[in-house]
């Protein structure tokens, strides 16, 4: 589980943990926080809606990349359940195999409808995509992939003879000829393998064939000479003149026709780099934009959380002196401070008036002091204050105390007088002074007895009266 995001329940791409110890892949956490306001970590929900607290709120500034994690999951043993694939290996190098998987379903790229194991693609294209088709410009045929390279040639020049047509097919293409040889072969290329690896083969290779041609052109003219004077009377000398003649006009042809395609794959390589060039200026640009955008984003999304919380506080907060806490989960928050995780709790901020002292309580269900284990413990504690300047010290007003029976019969009331030359009652130098109040101010067996509704339905309330006058 540990791996699992929280939000999609996959395994963790980019893991980031938020405040509230629960972890969501990169993606899933920024699409969370901006399409949610005060987005709430679905996980604390889950296990415990009335825990949640400002740290289950979620935002991506808030959240820390958890590189352990990221470590284990690219460690992690894997295989590929692609029916017929038998690899493994671990998670970092799971990506790579799934773009290279022979035996994964593809959808063939010419819109045919038809979906193919990787490795069977190229004879798809080859012999059964009914949109892998082209048409020779010369004779207007429709033609596969295989037949459109042969027709090509043999339609490059109108006019061309029978035998001019015999010698383009034998040479040119090598389904007529040889299954496991070049096309080339007779004139003098030596490679041979599979089908595959001899059209790669042939497509890489135009330069070293286009001077085997050559070679076999003077050859052909120096045979002219020969011939010419071997024929001593028997054969007439023109008719092998023009024999001959045939011969090499035919690999001009053939040369000429590799020297277009040479040009033609230059000048698309020329006109791809430079359209490359442009695309990834673009496409820096565009990232560029998106960064700036969503520096905006995170900027407004903060200040929108900002605002949120003020306005949660100031629709919560009291400023007449008198304030009402309602604790819940009471079982549970008191054994979170008997075992120490969570020892004492702390109330919202209220004010004695508009303009007055901010104050707030802070309660120890297992008690604090001389009442640790025994009783409950209430202090009150006084915060820094945005209007401190104007108001008198020492804090000077009589503080009351009081734990409500939830059955209106007999609640628990305690108060005091701050001591004046307490630091707890000076002005405040940090955000809060040193708590003061009763450390005994209600025995555990009271609370938990059963005479008593203190704790009604898990619920306990505490009430703070001051004094202003």
């Amino acid at each position: 589980q540990k791996y699992l995001c929280s939000n999609c329940n996959n395994v963790l791409k980019k893991a980031l943990q938020t405040l509230c110890g629960h972890r969501y892949c990169s993606a899933c956490l920024a699409w969370i926080v901006r399409n949610n306001k005060n987005a709430i970590c679905q996980k604390c929900k889950e296990e415990d809606p009335s825990t949640l607290s400002e740290g289950s709120l979620l935002a991506e500034e808030r959240a820390f990349g958890d590189a352990a994690i990221n470590k284990e999951i690219s460690e992690l043993k894997v295989h590929c359940v692609t029916l017929g694939c038998s690899w493994s290996g671990i998670m970092k190098n799971f990506e790579d195999h799934q773009t290279l998987c022979e035996y994964a379903l593809i959808p063939c790229h010419t819109g045919c409808g038809h979906v193919v194991m990787r490795k069977k693609l190229a004879d798809h294209l080859e012999n059964g995509c009914v949109n892998n088709v082209a048409t020779c410009q010369k004779c207007k045929r429709s033609l596969s992939s295989s037949e459109y390279q042969v027709r090509t040639f043999l339609c490059f020049k109108r006019g061309l003879d029978t035998n001019v047509l015999v010698i383009c097919r034998d040479i040119l293409h090598p389904d007529f000829t040889s299954t496991d040889g070049c096309c080339f072969s007779e004139v003098g290329c030596s490679f041979r393998g599979s089908n595959e690896k001899i059209k790669e083969h042939e497509k890489t290779a135009v330069g070293a064939h286009m001077l085997l041609l050559l070679q076999h052109i003077k050859q052909l003219k120096a045979s002219l000479c020969s011939a010419a004077k071997a024929a001593n009377g028997f054969i007439p000398q023109e008719k092998v003149i023009s024999e001959l003649e045939n011969k090499l006009h035919v690999f001009e042809n053939i040369v000429a026709v590799l020297n277009k395609e040479v040009e033609t794959s230059n000048l698309e390589i020329t006109a791809f780099r430079r359209q490359s060039e442009l695309d990834q200026n673009i496409i820096r640009g565009l990232e560029l934009k998106i960064a700036e955008l969503h520096r905006c984003l995170l900027q407004k999304d903060a200040g929108l959380s900002s605002l949120h919380k003020s306005l949660l506080f100031s629709e919560q907060a009291s400023y007449d002196g008198v304030f009402l806490w309602k604790i819940t989960d009471v079982g549970r928050k008191l054994q979170d401070s008997v075992t120490g995780r969570t020892v004492s709790l702390y109330s919202p901020a209220f004010y004695t008036a508009r303009y007055g002292y901010k104050v707030c309580l802070r309660v120890y269900l297992n008690g604090d002091g001389t009442g640790k284990g025994t009783h409950v413990s209430l202090f009150f504690v006084v915060m820094k204050g945005d209007y401190d300047a104007l108001l008198p010290w020492p804090f000077r007003h009589k503080v009351t105390f009081m734990l409500l029976d939830q059955n209106n019969r007999e609640h628990i009331i305690d108060a005091f007088r701050p001591d004046l030359t307490s630091a707890s009652f000076q002005r405040p130098v940090n955000d809060m002074n040193v708590a003061s109040g009763c450390p005994m101010f209600l025995p555990l067996s009271k609370l938990q007895s059963p005479k008593y509704a203190y704790v009604k339905e898990d619920t306990l309330f505490l009430k703070c009266i001051i004094e202003t006058n």
